[in-house]
């Protein structure tokens, strides 16, 4: 073949080419809303039967706090009926990788709150947490205030202590693993909780692959990247239904996206 006609080959193969769509997929994604049919809930405690009751009052989220009353907000629903702080999650992806690679889950002690509120952990690999309060106005806590973060395995009625530890110093940390025995990763949850401030606590949905958010304020979601096929979704919260797995079946076409509007009660 002349050179000139194999310059035209390659041309039109090159044209054809680069007619045909660039579409390259990588699964599909799980979008929508969870929501809660009930109302708000919040247990109260007391400022003045807890240590610093002059320092914790000053986190500045003040919807909180109401004079010396302290609330964990356990249930917070929006105007739409959007569920706060639950956990959405595909199960039945069993991902080794991605639970090797997992780098470990992080919470902070700050203004005696314990952020995030909610969240995932991995089965055997760190939780980790971090003071960072200290009150320049208290001579006892100038260097720091006490938080004894206090973690349990949680299935049903039943709970394990993981660790016990305290952190006397601003910028003290701990890393511990994150214990599941028996299986029970499957069907509980991770809860931790201060031992000097109970109104500290914050839960954690044990996962095993990449494909799970932590709804935003209004409980909207978005995962991407899930395999395209049929799968088993959980949502989770721990205070609606006593922190029950609610199970969902969705379908996730490749490059689509499966809307999953979840009301949990």
């Amino acid at each position: 073949m002349k050179k000139g006609a194999m310059k035209v080959v390659f041309g039109v193969a090159a044209a054809a080419f680069l007619a045909a769509p660039l579409t390259s997929f990588a699964g599909g994604t799980i979008a929508g809303k969870v929501t809660y049919p009930g109302k708000a809930e919040q247990k109260e405690f007391s400022f003045s039967k807890f240590p610093n009751p002059k320092f914790c009052p000053k986190n500045p989220n003040k919807s909180l706090m109401d004079g010396d009353k302290r609330f964990l907000k356990t249930i917070e629903v929006a105007k739409d009926g959007g569920l706060k702080g639950a956990v959405v999650a595909v199960v039945d992806i069993e991902d080794q990788a991605f639970q090797d690679g997992f780098k470990g889950t992080d919470v902070v002690a700050e203004f005696c709150e314990f952020l995030p509120f909610s969240g995932v952990v991995v089965n055997n690999k760190p939780f980790r947490a971090e003071n960072k309060d200290a009150d320049p106005d208290d001579p006892k806590s100038t260097a720091g205030v006490l938080h004894n973060p206090h973690s349990f395995t949680v299935k049903g009625s039943t709970s394990a202590t993981g660790f016990n530890i305290g952190l006397a110093k601003k910028g003290d940390k701990l890393e511990k693993p994150v214990t599941f025995r028996g299986g029970a990763e499957k069907a509980g949850f991770y809860r931790l909780q201060c031992d000097q401030h109970e109104f500290m606590q914050s839960f954690f949905l044990p996962v095993w692959n990449p494909y799970h958010a932590v709804v935003k304020d209004d409980g909207s979601f978005e995962i991407p990247g899930v395999p395209a096929g049929k799968h088993k979704v959980v949502v989770w919260h721990p205070f609606v239904g006593k922190g029950k797995l609610n199970e969902f079946e969705i379908e996730v076409a490749e490059g689509g996206t499966a809307n999953l509007k979840a009301e949990i009660k």
